[in-house]
């Protein structure tokens, strides 16, 4: 056998599959072969199509080999069916495709193309592709939101200094992340989801795997800036660390864009090294190498968990705390305040607390593995779910880290109000007094800088 022949179908396992089909099917079926002991001569293409000698006096379409299946000597008038290729990306092997065999003997021409047609539209559910491009689209329409989003709320972060910090600074290289990701899930989209003959093609594309990597790898820097952001905050209320910022700072950078760059390697190497693996692209999602990149996201988030709990376990603490140690000032009988009410908005702080940390430390990920069956009725519900949370995860962070901050609000104000109110009166009402956070004794003590504010960092603001 040519070199460069057995070379190919050794390095591609769909076209292997695809030659093995075709020689059996030239063989009728007929005994074992292997691919190493075939003559040359099958290779030859115009023995795809067979002619078939019938000895019952009545018309065949002849046995066929059409790039996919076999299609066997078929009585004229009639149809006959295989199941659907279950190598090819998007169709159900459980479904069949069919192929028309006209009276006059002859297989069935495409009136466009006027080529022998096998009709494979039936291996393709309909009603659920509708309803994957519907999820592709709701995906699309929030990462585009939230990128949008996000780009404002970098631009507000950059333009004023009085707002620098390190909570800050976490906050935009997350952002940054965010941005990033979502932008090349939207190229992934089109440029390879939505092309069906790109993720079918037997070779792969170097832009195509370089855009895959590329992909994983802002997909697992935001999540390990997610745990920068986890980390610090659980930080910053359990111990105190003033004097090491800038380093932790340093930490961070060095963890949450080099710290991907391992196990990215570590998946692409393998990934590439395997030939089964090592086709459409890469876009299959049922990869034996995907826990290169799952382990550290899911050690990720797990530590973010553990994070959020400590973290409500100290407010809880604190605020238990504090009705203790001043329970005269709750009992008001003129107020109506009863201790069971302050009890009830304590729960609800914690509350509030739990459900603004969720998005910024994407725990909602960890819903994730709880996939209903496929097929079922709750399978597309979670989709949908899963679609409309991961796409405007974006858009959720930015309002509440950056539109909805108090700090944030009152720079733009004062930004505003200096060039919209006439008034001297009016601008100085909106003072750039942003606030600190310190921990003393474990306890969160929130401080204005009003005082000490420079008057340099104020300008900064206008």
């Amino acid at each position: 056998m040519d070199e460069e022949f057995t070379e190919l179908v050794e390095s591609d396992p769909i076209h292997l599959v695809i030659t093995e089909r075709k020689l059996k099917c030239l063989l009728n079926g007929n005994g074992n072969f292997s691919l190493s002991t075939l003559p040359t001569t099958t290779q030859d293409p115009q023995l795809s199509t067979l002619l078939t000698t019938t000895t019952d006096g009545r018309l065949y379409c002849p046995r066929v080999f059409d790039g996919w299946s076999c299609w066997n000597e078929t009585p004229a008038g009639q149809t006959t069916y295989e199941p659907c290729p279950f190598f090819v990306l998007g169709f159900d092997p459980n479904r069949f495709a069919h192929k028309q065999c006209l009276k006059d003997g002859s297989w069935f021409r495409h009136p466009e193309t006027n080529a022998s047609w096998s009709n494979y539209t039936t291996c393709v559910d309909v009603e659920d592709l509708a309803k994957r491009w519907t999820v592709m689209t709701i995906q699309e329409i929030g990462y585009i939101i939230s990128i949008c989003a996000l780009i404002i709320s970098l631009i507000i972060f950059c333009s004023f200094r009085c707002l620098e910090c390190t909570r800050v600074r976490i906050h935009k290289h997350l952002f940054v992340s965010f941005i990033i990701n979502n932008i090349l899930w939207i190229a992934w989209y089109r440029a390879v989801v939505k092309e069906p003959g790109v993720m079918n093609e037997p070779t792969n594309g170097v832009w195509c795997i370089t855009l895959h990597i590329i992909l994983q790898y802002f997909l697992v820097a935001n999540y390990f800036w997610m745990f920068c952001e986890g980390f610090y905050l659980h930080t910053l209320i359990v111990f105190t660390f003033a004097r090491a910022e800038g380093k932790l700072l340093i930490g961070f950078y060095i963890f949450g864009w080099l710290g991907p760059i391992i196990p990215i390697c570590l998946y692409a190497i393998c990934r590439s090294l395997d030939p089964i693996e090592n086709v459409r692209c890469w876009a299959t999602q049922q990869s034996a190498y995907n826990w290169f990149l799952s382990v550290p996201v899911c050690i990720c988030l797990v530590s973010s968990l553990i994070f959020l709990i400590n973290i409500l376990r100290i407010l809880l603490h604190k605020l238990h705390d504090n009705h203790r140690r001043n329970p005269n000032q709750t009992i008001r009988r003129e107020s109506g305040v009863t201790p069971d009410h302050n009890n009830q908005n304590a729960i609800r702080k914690a509350a509030k607390a739990t459900l603004i940390l969720v998005p910024l430390l994407g725990l909602h990920y960890l819903l994730t593995p709880f996939r209903p069956k496929p097929g079922s009725d709750w399978e597309i519900i979670y989709e949908y779910i899963s679609a409309i949370s991961m796409s405007l995860q974006g858009l959720c962070v930015s309002l509440l880290f950056c539109f909805g901050n108090g700090e944030v609000r009152t720079v733009l104000r004062r930004r505003f109000c200096r060039h919209l109110c006439p008034s001297k009166s009016l601008r100085g009402d909106y003072s750039c007094a942003p606030t600190s956070m310190s921990v003393n004794n474990k306890t969160m003590v929130i401080r204005r800088q009003s005082e000490n504010f420079a008057e340099g960092d104020a300008e900064a603001c206008l």
